[in-house]
């Protein structure tokens, strides 16, 4: 799916609800994600660690983990808990620490099935002003590009299958720009506006890239990725 941005360090949120595939998380470890530093949010530590991870931290309120009895196999100062009356999600305090451990690049892994209103939750993160970069779910590969800038490289080239299909979403408050190569229905003279989107595009060979050249955009990639 692409390098990450040079001098970047990675940092990965396993989230709670349905995940990807514990085989699929091992592969992404040894590749693209080796050597990034890990926190599950609450019962993400359950997919971390059926794929044989052991979290650098694991943070929330531990309403949703199956039994506390996991927590008792790392320090105490790695696991942070709080109230189940709090101002912010689980996965949200995961993101803030990796943050502000120095991640400048963040991914979620898991947030799949359960309750819609989570699944909005998950998805209005990256509206923000600092938000990941990907999200990896059972259900598809989202990704994030946007306009070029301090943090932003400004292009996204993919590696899918022949024919995979692609969806296009603008993001934030626009204004909204975009140019692609290598898909059936090119980006470059579409008139983003706020509520619109492109749908069930397609990657012609595979080979593919978006570009913004205004704005932000998430591309989501329907099912599991290539890793």
């Amino acid at each position: 799916m692409g390098p990450l941005r040079e001098n970047s360090l990675l940092g990965i949120v396993f989230t709670g609800g349905e995940s990807p595939p514990p085989e699929l998380i091992k592969r992404l470890f040894a590749g693209q994600a080796k050597g990034a530093m890990t926190a599950a949010a609450d019962s993400g530590l359950t997919a971390a660690e059926g794929a044989g991870l052991r979290p650098d931290w694991i943070i929330g309120d531990m309403d949703s983990l199956d039994t506390l009895s996991r927590l008792d196999h790392y320090l105490p100062e790695r696991v942070m808990r709080h109230a189940a009356d709090k101002d912010y999600t689980d996965t949200e305090l995961a993101l803030s620490l990796l943050w502000e451990k120095g991640c400048n690049e963040l991914w979620l892994v898991g947030g799949g099935g359960g309750r819609i209103d989570h699944l909005f939750a998950i998805r209005s993160l990256f509206e923000r002003e600092r938000f990941p970069s990907r999200w990896i779910s059972p259900a598809g590969d989202i990704r994030c590009v946007e306009a070029p800038g301090q943090t932003a490289s400004g292009e996204l080239a993919l590696n899918l299958e022949a024919g995979a299909l692609l969806s296009v979403f603008p993001l934030g408050g626009g204004p909204w720009q975009a140019l692609s190569r290598g898909l059936k229905w090119p980006l470059d003279k579409v008139s983003w506006d706020r509520g619109f989107f492109g749908v069930s595009n397609v990657a012609l060979t595979g080979e593919c890239a978006i570009r913004a050249e205004q704005g932000r955009f998430m591309v989501i990639v329907p099912g599991l990725p290539k890793v």
